[in-house]
């Protein structure tokens, strides 16, 4: 049997104002229409609901046993439909990101800091991991990675500007020994690498020469997945280590590290916010979309292949 959820839908407000005229002016719908949806279901259950006389509207047994049925659940339904339109009125719910640890600029705390200032309403998740994450598949609202890696089918807002990646090393670790000349003398020499899980090759180091990106398979002496890690034993000597300028700029503007073979590192498009549609975006994820636009407004957004937001 067909179920007319309209049909129901009336056949509740008739029950709950024991009136066609105060039924139909709730509904914004005609007497005439309201009693055609009653008797339409009256014939669907083959049985009579309501008893009407010049004076009043009752229910009949089964009509009362419908109404004790189907009133809880559609009150459930009205207050989700409620509930729904209020998260689509202002920023409320949860929003779920995941971002790479080497977005150093976004999970500095400033914009994410504006934004639970902005939008009280909203509980931020922000789960920052290396994966390689189908955002839509794990129920993430919106990721931050590099432009290269996001997926063409995604809406692509810049975060950040150029990045590169540099190797690096302390001056003490550099006092006995010259610095290399070019990326494939590192074999030469103590390097501290980054792997992204025990099962998982170290991170191949990348460069450029004449317009040309080629690898170094370098073999660390010393392997984590903690770039934190990988910055402190830099510092203390022990050997160079490889990964984005914005993670050492604070060492390298002291002096506590140096950069190497810089010729070889050039510029690439930075980190992107990345989601999956333009079309009813909710208030929650538009709130953050606004303010990365807002802070980036005063510089050059680079271009990238794909999606733009």
């Amino acid at each position: 049997m067909d179920h007319d959820l309209n049909a129901l839908t009336t056949f509740l407000l008739v029950a709950e104002e024991r009136s066609f005229r105060a039924a139909a002016d709730r509904l914004g719908v005609t007497r005439s229409a309201v009693s055609q949806a009653i008797r339409r279901l009256e014939n669907r259950v083959g049985l009579a609901l309501v008893l009407r006389t010049t004076r009043s509207v009752g229910l009949t047994e089964a009509g009362a046993q419908l109404y004790a049925d189907i009133a809880p659940p559609l009150a459930d339904i009205r207050a989700a439909m409620e509930a729904t339109h209020h998260l689509g009125a202002e920023p409320r719910g949860r929003l779920r990101l995941v971002v790479s640890s080497i977005a150093e600029g976004f999970l500095s705390g400033r914009l994410l800091t504006e934004y639970a200032e902005a939008c009280p309403g909203v509980q931020l998740d922000v789960l920052v991991s290396d994966e390689e994450i189908d955002i839509v598949a794990h129920g993430f609202d919106a990721g931050v990675r590099l432009g290269e890696v996001v997926e063409q089918d995604m809406i692509a807002l810049p975060v950040s500007g150029d990045q590169r990646q540099i190797a690096v090393c302390s001056p003490a670790y550099l006092a006995l020994r010259d610095p290399p000349e070019h990326p494939r003398q590192l074999s030469a020499y103590r390097c501290i690498g980054w792997r992204s899980a025990p099962q998982a090759a170290p991170f191949r180091w990348e460069f450029t020469e004449a317009g040309r990106d080629f690898v170094v398979d370098v073999e660390p002496d010393v392997t984590t997945n903690d770039m934190a890690l990988m910055i402190r034993m830099a510092l203390s000597g022990a050997g160079i280590t490889f990964g984005m300028e914005e993670s050492f700029r604070p060492h390298l503007q002291r002096g506590e590290l140096v950069p190497l073979l810089e010729d070889f590192c050039p510029p690439f498009p930075g980190f992107f916010l990345y989601y999956p549609s333009r079309r009813n975006i909710a208030p929650k994820l538009r709130c953050l979309i606004d303010l990365v636009r807002r802070s980036r407004s005063v510089e050059v957004a680079p271009d990238r292949p794909g999606g733009r937001a």
